[in-house]
């Protein structure tokens, strides 16, 4: 009968390759994208006041009390939004840099329900500097996206099955 050898029951880990540079690059991209989803909620709050007079051109019907009950609302939107979308910049950011295939899968859905946000945003009444932010925002993940599929990310991830 076999015994294993004491204290080293297990196989050793496979090693697993370096990430290609387009990997690396995306990877960057992501953390990029986190610290703008921060910067965006300054943006948010720093034009509140344009945001307002955005509604109120919109709604000419709303009382300035009405638009005045919307800033809490949207302040605690803005806030939560961007911490969660942060988060999540990171989550895929450091799965996608240890090769998990999903977290390339994942980012690139959660880019498709960006997608559809951003231009649902041409509709909402908000500050122009907002909407020009989150743009920008858009085209970090786009380019993340980009690299993520290119051929030499692709054998990276097949490589890393998980």
């Amino acid at each position: 009968m076999y015994q294993p050898y004491p204290g080293g029951a297990q196989m050793p880990e496979a090693r697993r390759p370096p990430a290609p540079a387009s990997v690396r690059n995306a990877v960057t991209l992501i953390y990029a994208g986190a610290v703008a989803s921060l910067i965006g909620i300054v943006v948010d709050l720093a034009t509140l006041s344009a945001t307002k007079s955005a509604i109120e051109k919109r709604f000419p019907n709303l009382t300035p009390g009405q638009v005045t009950a919307q800033e809490v609302p949207l302040m605690v939107g803005w806030i939560a939004g961007g911490l969660i979308g942060a988060a999540l910049w990171i989550f895929i950011a450091r799965a996608c840099r240890n090769g998990r295939s999903w977290a390339r899968i994942t980012g690139t859905a959660l880019f498709g329900i960006a997608t559809v946000e951003v231009f649902g945003t041409l509709l909402v009444p908000e500050a122009a500097l907002v909407k020009i932010f989150w743009f920008i925002i858009w085209l970090i993940g786009l380019g993340a996206v980009v690299l993520l599929w290119r051929r030499s990310s692709s054998a990276f991830f097949a490589g890393t099955r998980s």
